[in-house]
């Protein structure tokens, strides 16, 4: 395997540690400094957009196919209409993931 793989690997992961993490260590400092002062303990009204801003981020990376060639691009859009649908019907997170990741996988052993 090539070396920068490895160094993507490495990154990816100490990525993702650290957005776990920071926001850990910032609110259990938040916390213990909020309880010395005997204050009312409160989350930061930011830390609740968190989640959902991380998930649109990476729905939004998923969305740019990985080669920029047609079949990719219908894959793509082939998936997401799979993954809408199934959602419709289901309305659960684990039967539209899988319906879209198997769509997308005819349309590119198709093509």
């Amino acid at each position: 395997m090539d070396n920068s793989l490895w160094i993507a690997l490495i990154a990816s992961a100490i990525g993702t540690l650290l957005l776990r993490l920071l926001p850990l260590i910032w609110m259990q400092r938040h916390l213990t400094h909020r309880k010395s002062k005997e204050a009312v303990e409160e989350m930061p009204s930011w830390l609740s957009v968190f989640g959902p801003v991380m998930i649109a981020a990476m729905f939004g990376v998923s969305l740019v196919p990985s080669r920029m060639e047609p079949s990719a691009w219908v894959a793509t859009a082939v998936g997401v209409g799979a993954t809408l649908v199934v959602w419709r019907f289901t309305r659960s997170l684990g039967w539209p993931v899988f319906a879209g990741v198997m769509m997308y996988g005819v349309v590119i052993l198709v093509f």
